[in-house]
């Protein structure tokens, strides 16, 4: 899952015994991309 850091704006591969921590600056803040995809909603 890709994630993006929020202090140096890299995108971030978590693997599954790393952490929840930033490779590149160490800031552990971390949030989700979010797909680009639009959902459509009815309103009646």
């Amino acid at each position: 899952m890709s994630y993006k850091c929020s202090r140096c704006k890299r995108d971030v591969e978590l693997d599954e015994f790393g952490g929840v921590r930033c490779p590149y600056c160490g800031h552990r803040v971390l949030l989700k991309e979010r797909t680009p995809n639009v959902k459509e909603v009815n309103v009646e």
